[in-house]
């Protein structure tokens, strides 16, 4: 069952957050940017209200949330009502495929991402951005997300687990980049993001089908 009751309860706070924390989604974006094909036809899964989607030029997304749908369906995109594990979408439909912050809510992630390779077309990507397990970030998460409304259903991964997974789903050429250094609240400027993984608690993943 899709983790959806704090998104649909918590738009506002959802959004805020994106405020507050400005340098942090801007250093985020720059680093999932950094996989995004240009001028090829892409999707967001857990879409939410288009944070990621619109400034990276996507268009058209998934989201199981009646709320996030909506708020999404009001900038104008185009949002599909669906789980990452059984996506509405047709096979070898779209050039490339993200996920940022999704797959910790998702029940199956094995079943999802191969929901995306029989959506993606061959020689497409995957991209995933998503909070490092193993990072110093992650594990302060880990240690606080009982008490979060956002996190505490979320299941969190390490760079190597999301590795793994999508090599037994048979995604080839792995590349990642990392980003958000050092705690939250002292990061006062957009950070650049770096190769590898290990150090940032933000990291991206794009994978080919």
């Amino acid at each position: 069952m899709a983790k959806t009751k704090p998104f649909e309860n918590y738009v506002g706070e959802y959004e805020e957050w994106f405020n507050k924390f400005k340098f942090i989604y801007e250093s985020e974006l720059k680093a999932v940017n950094h996989f995004i094909p240009k001028d090829r036809k892409g999707i967001e899964i857990g879409i939410g209200t288009g944070r990621f989607a619109i400034p990276l030029g996507i268009r058209e997304g998934v989201e199981p949330s009646e709320s996030m749908r909506e708020f999404s369906l009001k900038k104008g995109l185009k949002v599909y009502n669906g789980i990452a594990e059984s996506l509405p979408l047709d096979n070898d439909s779209y050039d490339f495929i993200l996920m940022v912050t999704t797959i910790c809510f998702i029940d199956d992630v094995r079943k999802a991402f191969f929901e995306v390779k029989r959506v993606v077309k061959s020689g497409g990507y995957f991209i995933i951005g998503f909070i490092d397990k193993g990072s110093p970030l992650g594990k302060t998460y880990e240690s606080f997300k009982n008490s979060d409304k956002f996190y505490n259903q979320a299941t969190f991964y390490t760079a190597d687990e999301v590795r793994l997974l999508l090599e037994e789903t048979g995604f080839i050429n792995i590349h990642f980049v990392q980003t958000i250094f050092g705690e939250l609240s002292e990061i006062k400027s957009i950070q650049h993001y770096k190769s590898g993984y290990g150090e940032g608690g933000f990291v991206v993943i794009k994978a080919e089908k």
